[in-house]
């Protein structure tokens, strides 16, 4: 019975790590076409650094054995969160730093819900249940 489990959990994070990629590579050619001028466009610029920032995680994650890919997922957030902490740190107060980090925190993770209609994502004091959205 235990090991069933440990089956299940595997078979979960298999498919949320599949879920990941499906959507990175998703926004990742969604960005792709604000390469050009991007140095002269903020907004473009900052497409291309989330789209070039997203596609080394998701080249790191795929480097790893299939066993350890959906363990260096679930730790990559709390690595950007560390240098989103550090790079708001040198900014003016007045600039706000951390509700724009927040903000763009809580944006990620609705982008992330809304991308794929035919999946829905639980979440249940603290776990995490995939499955087809019911009708």
């Amino acid at each position: 019975m235990c090991g069933d489990l440990d089956d299940d959990e595997g078979n979960l994070e298999a498919k949320l790590y599949a879920r990941f990629v499906d959507h990175a590579l998703a926004l990742m050619a969604q960005n792709s076409g604000n390469a050009k001028g991007a140095a002269a466009d903020l907004n473009q610029y900052l497409d291309k650094l989330f789209s070039d920032t997203l596609g080394r995680a998701v080249r790191d994650d795929e480097e790893a054995e299939p066993a350890r890919r959906y363990e260096r997922l679930a730790m990559q957030p709390v690595v950007f969160a560390r240098l989103a902490g550090f790079l708001a740190a040198h900014l003016s107060l007045s600039e706000d730093p951390l509700r724009k980090v927040i903000e763009a925190l809580m944006l990620g993770y609705s982008e992330a819900e809304t991308m794929d209609p035919e999946r829905d994502v639980h979440h249940h004091h603290g776990d995490v249940y995939v499955g087809e959205r019911q009708n």
